[in-house]
């Protein structure tokens, strides 16, 4: 591909994108100067973060709630690692909100973000995409950003066939030929907004593309074979227990803090007889004592799905371990992971 081709690609992707830019909470408009705000770069890595591997719609909320408690980098470094894990609850990939937690504090130490590629990866919990989204993004720096809506785009704009994930590295080569100098951060969007809305998935809608002219997989035909994708890995069936251990007539419930690592690390949860992704749970109950069973709960994770059974009591003793009793009328502001909320869920109904 020509470099006045790659030239018009980006004239004409940005001249698309200034007319139909999605309206996000986390995004200044088309073409507009960045502001002098030391909270810009703040919000764009805030947003990065939330959107790996989670939809728009979920992270709207999320974001707001972030950016209203906390609206810079140094009030959420400044946050409790409980309060802010407890703010993340039910948004998944718990360890991107450690990370979270030590990246902001690293930025606070350091006096603000830094704009470069090369420094912004040496943070905690940000990888070459994030790098790459915050420093073009925030900083106007020309970078290339590859997510998986832009890496389906480049893949079929110049028909990539080599599957995945070896074909990241030809995808990347040519994002960064396409990438203009000016408007990085704008460019990189237009092709996540095309990705999104135009060049989805399953049924892209070429006649509504302005890269259709010149995109090379449309030319060949089935453009929606690529990417192409390896064949799905079964992912392993679990199962374990949860306990919904209540005192004071049912008023009380006792939650616990998992482990800082590991799955769910560092969230607020029902014990469990201590199931993860490769180890179904054979743990003892926290009390003996005449359980009850109200049910089940079914959850995906990204290496195993679980099915979590939900055993009941009421008790005057004290479970083992560390842990707090809990107001149940305020169950929904203990921040339980999203498996542990349904297994309340299902306690509750059944209570």
């Amino acid at each position: 591909m020509t470099a006045s081709i790659s030239a018009t690609i980006a004239e004409r992707l940005l001249a698309w994108y200034d007319a139909n830019a999605r309206d996000l909470p986390w995004r200044l408009p088309p073409g507009e100067p960045l502001p002098d705000d030391p909270a810009w770069p703040y919000r764009v890595w805030l947003s990065e973060v939330m959107l790996q591997q989670t939809t728009v719609s979920a992270v709207k909320p999320y974001f707001e709630k972030f950016t209203q408690t906390w609206p810079d980098v140094e009030a959420l470094a400044a946050a409790s690692d409980d309060a802010v894990m407890a703010a993340w609850a039910g948004l998944g990939y718990y360890s991107r909100a450690r990370n979270l937690v030590k990246c902001a504090r690293a930025v606070a130490e350091r006096g603000g973000f830094p704009s470069t590629e090369a420094e912004l990866r040496a943070l905690p919990g940000l990888g070459d995409y994030t790098a790459a989204a915050i420093a073009a993004i925030a900083f106007g720096r020309r970078a290339v950003v590859v997510d998986a809506n832009v890496e389906r785009v480049v893949a079929r704009l110049f028909a990539i066939r080599e599957p995945l994930p070896k074909a990241r590295k030809a995808i990347r080569a040519a994002a960064d030929r396409i990438t203009p100098d000016a408007r990085a951060g704008d460019f990189a969007q237009g092709l996540m907004d095309l990705g999104s809305h135009i060049c989805t998935s399953k049924v892209p809608r070429c006649l509504l593309c302005p890269l259709s002219e010149l995109c090379e997989g449309r030319r060949q035909g089935a453009p929606e074979s690529l990417p192409v994708k390896p064949p799905k890995k079964q992912v392993p069936e679990r199962s374990g227990t949860a306990f919904w251990i209540t005192r004071s007539h049912g008023t009380e419930v006792w939650l616990v803090t998992r482990p800082g690592t590991g799955m769910l690390g560092g969230m607020r949860a029902l014990p469990d007889d201590g199931w993860s992704a490769r180890v179904d749970g054979s743990g003892k109950p926290p009390l003996a004592g005449a359980w009850r069973s109200v049910g089940a709960v079914r959850h995906g994770f990204t290496h195993a799905s679980l099915t979590l059974q939900v055993l009941a009591m009421d008790t005057r003793d004290q479970p083992r371990g560390e842990g707090q009793w809990w107001p149940v009328a305020q169950i929904g502001e203990a921040g339980l992971a999203t498996l542990f909320a349904k297994a309340a869920g299902l306690a509750l109904a059944e209570a």
